[in-house]
């Protein structure tokens, strides 16, 4: 599969509308892709062991969507064949009074994931030039000096953002966390067959709140704001992967084929023993086979 077509090209990507919702690029059915995937997962495993033995990088996986898309779903048949151990998913909501006394980076910045370690953001800090812009009056509860009111607010706070943020990334990235970032795009009629899903399945009520419906109706309001978000934000040391999500077993297998070639390419490795350490390896082998006779 060739991811580049999913790739929000830094400095090139205009809009979301050159990028379908329900392609599957060939693939043909859902058997097809749990077959790829079954295979993918084992990659994963092997490439997660070198990750932790080598503990030179992090990884960082962000997934930003529209309610519907199914972000919990994929991080979920995605990771499932990660070792727990090494992997911390964080889903971050509306922020606490403590977050708010701090910068708008805070609260993600101390859920980072260590060196060897996969941590996983359901939704994150780019809810900041998201909900927020689509509801700026979020910003004069947010205790900046100068937003008291809404008449304060400018486009300039959407630009400081915007630095910020790709600043963040960068010093990440020169620090050797893999910075892979998803926007799960869906379309609204898919959006609302799975609302209409929620609604009628009785397992599936408690994802539902009306809520959801309320912000549905910002839905042009919210693409204007991820597409500026893309545009500013897809850059070379952390570009974005658009991927189709109207067909959920397509937009899984893309996503595990995104992180595969990321890993891949960063070329990891365990680490190599040093004479010493291969000395002692024999000695212990040694000393072990003289206890057994």
């Amino acid at each position: 599969m060739d991811i580049t077509q999913f790739l929000a090209e830094p400095g090139k990507f205009n809009s979301l509308e050159s990028f379908s919702t329900e392609s599957t690029l060939g693939v043909a059915n859902k058997k097809e892709a749990e077959e790829w995937m079954k295979k993918y997962m084992k990659e994963m495993q092997e490439l997660q062991d070198m990750l932790y033995a080598g503990n030179t990088h992090a990884v960082l996986l962000i997934f930003q969507a529209m309610d519907g898309a199914g972000k919990d779903s994929t991080i979920k048949h995605v990771m499932s064949g990660i070792n727990p151990q090494g992997c911390q998913v964080f889903n971050f909501k509306q922020p606490s009074a403590e977050e708010l006394d701090h910068d708008f980076l805070w609260r993600t910045t101390k859920c980072l994931p260590e060196r060897g370690r996969i941590g996983i953001f359901n939704r994150s800090y780019y809810e900041e030039v998201l909900i927020v812009k689509v509801h700026p009056e979020i910003l004069t509860s947010q205790n900046l000096p100068g937003f008291g009111s809404l008449d304060k607010i400018s486009d300039d706070i959407w630009d400081h953002r915007y630095n910020s943020i790709n600043n963040f990334e960068k010093h990440m990235v020169l620090n050797g966390t893999i910075v892979i970032k998803f926007f799960l795009n869906v379309s609204k009629k898919e959006q609302a067959d799975r609302f209409l899903k929620r609604i009628e399945e009785p397992s599936k009520n408690w994802k539902f709140t009306f809520s959801d419906m309320e912000e549905r109706g910002y839905w042009d309001e919210y693409q204007k704001a991820y597409e500026r978000m893309i545009k500013e934000t897809s850059t070379s040391e952390a570009p974005w992967y658009i991927i189709p999500a109207d067909k959920k077993w397509f937009m899984r297998l893309a996503v595990a084929e995104v992180i595969l070639q990321r890993l891949k390419n960063v070329g990891l490795k365990y680490p190599m023993l040093t004479e010493k350490q291969i000395a002692e390896l024999e000695k212990g082998k040694q000393l072990l086979i003289n206890e057994l006779g």
